[in-house]
């Protein structure tokens, strides 16, 4: 007679080496594999605090993957900076591509939900793989739709419209400054007659500063934070970052550790991707009345 008792259990396994993982094994491997992940972030943050062309990538990356977490860009660009398009296996899979023979799987954090002993809510981290497009076969690959394309002046206009302050043109500011923020009236004075670039850079720049005053915890100079929320923004919409320069980064982050560091560059992710946010949305309600018009 056959004995199903092993099947009674539904704690997940792992078969490794022709032998089935202990529950308490599993968990085991399960931490080893975050603590590296961790520690692999750990050691990459403070490698792009301490040099200012490393940190420039980093920012690149995080304008790339603008919905990931900044602890993830960091991992993106450890792993495999010139990554352009990540899903898991499954999701390929899904869309008709296959994942490549002998390709590394880029590991990630994907966070979860669950209870603690005292039956409070909290986060935990898994380790999560996903692929770039370059590691899969792409040839039955289903082709997404083009991307829908902005002119300047809608971009510009998505940027200042749906601003949380107001904003207004002057013909002149101080220094020969693009934009300056008021500091009775937390307007922001933008100056007249810049090109696309310039406006841009100088109007994400201060409405980036808007956001970092209510982080009264911040380790970094406020200005610096903004200047890097402004370059994933232009690097994102397509403004000429050729000027930009993070030379200073390695003296901001000077006497922080990993951790520090890795909140830091949360704040900076978190007020970019708070005016992406905005944008956004300005920008779909721009393509949803083209494609009206289109159909009448």
């Amino acid at each position: 007679m056959n004995n199903y008792d092993d099947l009674l259990s539904n704690t997940p396994v792992k078969e490794q080496g022709g032998q089935q993982l202990s529950k308490e094994d599993y968990a085991a491997k399960k931490k080893s594999e975050r603590d590296e992940i961790f520690t692999l972030s750990d050691n990459t943050a403070m490698e792009v605090s301490g040099d200012g062309d490393k940190f420039r990538q980093y920012l690149d990356v995080q304008s790339n993957f603008d919905r990931y977490s900044a602890v993830n860009a960091l991992l993106i660009l450890a792993q495999k900076p010139e990554a352009t398009r990540l899903a898991d296996f499954d999701h390929w899979k899904g869309q008709g591509a296959y994942v490549k023979l002998g390709q590394a799987g880029i590991s990630i954090l994907e966070p979860h939900e669950y209870t603690k002993e005292d039956g409070t809510p909290g986060i935990g981290y898994n380790v999560k793989k996903v692929f770039d497009i370059s590691q899969v076969d792409a040839k039955k690959l289903n082709k997404p739709s083009p991307p829908p394309t902005y002119t300047e002046r809608q971009i510009l206009s998505a940027l200042i419209s749906k601003a949380p302050v107001k904003i207004t043109g002057v013909d002149e500011l101080p220094g020969n400054m693009g934009a300056m923020t008021d500091p009775e009236t937390g307007k922001i004075n933008v100056r007249r007659g810049m090109q696309f670039a310039d406006s841009f850079r100088s109007v994400a720049r201060e409405l980036a500063a808007a956001d970092f005053p209510a982080n009264a915890d911040m380790q970094a100079d406020p200005n610096f934070s903004a200047y890097c929320a402004s370059y994933i923004l232009c690097s994102k919409y397509g403004a000429d970052t050729k000027d930009f320069n993070f030379n200073d980064a390695p003296g901001v982050f000077e006497g922080m550790d990993a951790q520090g560091i890795k909140g830091e560059l949360s704040k900076i992710r978190d007020a970019a991707e708070n005016i992406n946010g905005r944008m956004t949305k300005q920008l779909d309600a721009v393509n949803k009345a083209a494609k009206n018009n289109e159909a009448r």
